[in-house]
């Protein structure tokens, strides 16, 4: 406890620089060190994904967990209204993920099959295509529906990713308690220009 008066520097006790030695000697044991394969892996895997390093490490730290899936929106895809194609730059990236689900949330009025066959004609494999959650839909609904998309593909919710395009499809994150989501904008970067 320090005396009225005092500023709050540091102690003029003996000992200051030893403290200071052991301060940054805990601090930097608490920090992971990762072998440069393993970085060069990680790297890798985020490219694989179509992720930059820096996101794909932020959510794998936040997880534990590698990401195994992504779960788009049909706002997120640019699949707007019955009939709509998937613009062929987001086509492109998706043609390029490897060792990826690709899971769709088809939000109405779009058919979840005729979003499938539209996505099967880009050339998209597609793990499974569900009707989204409604905005009026209680939470409880919206955690049925998105645990119904991931349960058909047998997937645990914190190794999918979730790429959408409104605050109502960010909720599904903490819904379905997926590993995290990230705006449209940021995964396709086209979307920003």
């Amino acid at each position: 406890m320090s005396l009225i008066g005092h500023n709050g520097g540091p102690t003029l006790a003996p000992g200051r620089s030893w403290r200071q030695h052991c301060w940054r000697r805990a601090r930097a044991d608490l920090l992971p060190h990762l072998p440069l394969e393993v970085v060069r892996l990680r790297v890798k895997r985020a490219a694989e994904i179509g992720l930059d390093y820096k996101t794909y490490a932020g959510f794998r730290a936040s997880t534990g967990h590698d990401i195994v899936a992504l779960l788009f929106s049909t706002n997120a895809l640019r699949m707007l209204r019955p009939g709509d194609a998937l613009p062929e730059p987001r086509a492109v990236k998706l043609r390029a993920t490897r060792d990826l689900a690709h899971l769709v949330a088809a939000q109405p009025p779009l058919d979840p099959a005729r979003v499938s066959a539209a996505l099967g004609q880009a050339g998209i494999a597609l793990g499974a295509c569900h009707r989204a959650p409604l905005v009026a839909q209680s939470w409880s609904g919206v955690r049925s529906g998105i645990r119904a998309i991931l349960a058909e593909q047998r997937l645990p919710g914190d190794r999918v990713l979730l790429i959408g395009d409104t605050n109502f499809e960010q909720e599904w994150t903490g819904a379905g308690g997926l590993a995290g989501y990230l705006p449209a904008a940021r995964y396709f970067p086209e979307a920003i220009a």
